[in-house]
């Protein structure tokens, strides 16, 4: 037994979690974060070891014009100049990142679906530069797109209806809100978002990025303290370091981590003057794009409201892809919309579109950036998230929104537990339709993507900085648009492949998930 346990160092656990004051949890939550093993650990470090060596090793011989030099530069005549580009930041680039660039950057020529066609490309100077061959790959299965109810398609009701707005409108506004780019359309969208979300008002703007990076600093500033989880996206860090708030990052989900945090702020307020904080503002996602892990969102807003702060809540990839009538992670643990303060969005994956959301506070139509200097968004994208997000709430009179969300689910669930089954390292909730598959080892992170096109499936693989430096992985977003013929097809090309590269690293036994039950000791203060 004791071997086993060893060897085993899945961690499993599944949470249905009461409390005084009634039931936090209403169905099962279940996460799996099987512990990296040694070996593959220690021969991941030695990898980017010997990369790393034949890196400096390449980089002598470009000093002194052994081996060309494609790198940019500044000119000779500006030695003495602020260089523009440090060397030794861009080591991993050009050392590491330019061996396997031909596996990111791949051109498509078709609507992003189920399946896709890509442009072939070919590089003769090890991947410095690429040049197109003219051969289209076809009916490439698409794992990659954020296509969760797989509302990217060319034909159908979403696709006539912007085509017509299209000629009515034309494309572009050429002009702010605020000036004369409000068209009526843009208030019929952020009403319906409104109403999809169960919140009094919205607002919508062109960009998902700068819906975080622009709208935090118009909530919060100097002499407020923003809660971060340490995975939060790109964007909601920008934003909070934009603010000039006081940052402090908890553990990626971690309760008592956020505990300990409030606790702390509550306690010693601000350093030097221990002023009490103007704000407290927590922030996390709904779905972790990279781990495919669940904010514990019940637990957040108890915590939340037992300490008075802030709740901002960003449903990148959840909105659409959860909850039984997607309307994400809110809609999924069955809470009120109102115990969420701010509640963010994007309609660049479940809806087919672009641009993003934000749960209306009158204080950021004049004070956001985004909302006050960047042009409408395009009548057509407009239009395509009025329709796709009309058939998700079945006003258009069909089924077919219904129909999708529960697709995605039933896929989700197939595709994790197939892949579970055939030993591969799987992260993430039950749930969720993002699905990281470790790799790890930096040569495979190439070798995978490449060996998968050879045989038409199209996926994504990361690496660092994006990810921790040893937990490369490929990741894979499930569709409602994919068919069991789509998914069995690619599970077997994915064990072929995990077979040629021995990436079937699972030491996990099938167990029963661990009950923890809500005790009064949940939320201990825990050492850092």
């Amino acid at each position: 037994m004791l071997s086993e346990y060893l060897f085993s160092f899945s961690f499993w656990f599944q949470v249905n979690v009461a409390s005084q004051y009634g039931t936090l949890y209403n169905r099962p939550f279940v996460e799996s974060f099987e512990e990296t093993p040694m070996l593959v650990a220690v021969l991941t470090y030695m990898g980017y070891g010997i990369l790393t060596i034949f890196g400096y090793l390449r980089d002598f011989l470009r000093h002194w014009k052994i081996e060309k030099c494609h790198i940019a530069r500044e000119k000779e005549e500006q030695k003495d100049f602020v260089p523009l580009y440090q060397d030794f930041e861009n080591f991993y680039t050009r050392n590491l990142y330019m061996r396997i660039r031909d596996s990111w950057n791949r051109p498509i020529c078709s609507v992003p679906g189920a399946k896709m066609d890509l442009l072939e490309q070919a590089s003769h100077d090890f991947n410095w530069t690429f040049e197109y061959t003219g051969r289209i790959v076809q009916d490439v299965i698409n794992l990659g797109s954020y296509n969760y109810l797989g509302f990217a398609e060319n034909t159908g009701p979403c696709a006539d209806s912007a085509a017509e707005v299209t000629m009515k409108y034309g494309v572009g506004v050429a002009s702010t809100r605020q000036e004369i780019g409000n068209l009526e359309k843009h208030e019929e969208m952020e009403k319906l978002v409104a109403r999809f979300l169960g919140v009094e008002s919205a607002m919508a703007f062109g960009m998902g990025f700068a819906t975080n990076s622009m709208n935090i600093p118009a909530l919060v500033g100097k002499g407020c303290l923003i809660l971060s989880d340490e995975l939060n996206h790109t964007s909601l860090v920008l934003g909070a370091r934009l603010s000039g708030s006081t940052i402090r990052v908890f553990k990626h989900n971690n309760m008592q981590s956020l505990e300990k945090l409030l606790r702390d702020a509550i306690v010693h307020g601000q350093p030097r003057t221990h002023r009490p904080w103007k704000k407290i503002l927590i922030v996390v996602e709904g779905i972790y794009s990279m781990e495919g892990s669940i904010v514990r969102l019940p637990e957040v807003i108890a915590l939340k409201k037992r300490y008075r702060a802030y709740l901002y809540l960003d449903e990148a990839h959840s909105i659409g892809a959860l909850g039984p009538r997607g309307r994400g992670v809110v809609d999924y643990f069955g809470v009120d919309s109102h115990d969420v303060d701010v509640m963010m969005g994007t309609f660049t994956k479940s809806f087919g579109a672009a641009g993003g959301y934000i749960e209306l506070i009158e204080y950021l139509r004049s004070h956001s950036h985004s909302a006050v200097y960047a042009t409408s968004m395009s009548p057509p994208v407009v239009e395509q998230i009025i329709t796709s997000m009309k058939c998700i709430m079945g006003e258009d009179g069909t089924t077919i929104g219904c129909e999708r969300v529960r697709q995605l689910a039933e896929n989700t669930v197939y595709f994790r537990k197939r892949l579970r089954k055939m030993g591969f390292i799987i992260y993430g909730n039950k749930d969720s339709p993002v699905i990281p598959m470790m790799l790890y080892m930096p040569a495979k992170i190439g070798a995978f993507g490449r060996e998968m096109l050879k045989r038409n499936i199209g996926v994504v693989v990361v690496g660092f900085p994006a990810t921790p430096i040893i937990e490369s992985r490929a990741r894979f977003c499930i569709s409602a648009a994919h068919t069991k013929d789509m998914l069995d097809r690619a599970l077997s090309v994915i064990s072929e492949v995990g077979d040629l590269l021995q990436l079937k690293y699972s030491r996990r036994r099938m167990q029963p998930s661990l009950v923890r039950p809500f005790d009064n000791n949940m939320y201990e203060d825990i050492d850092d």
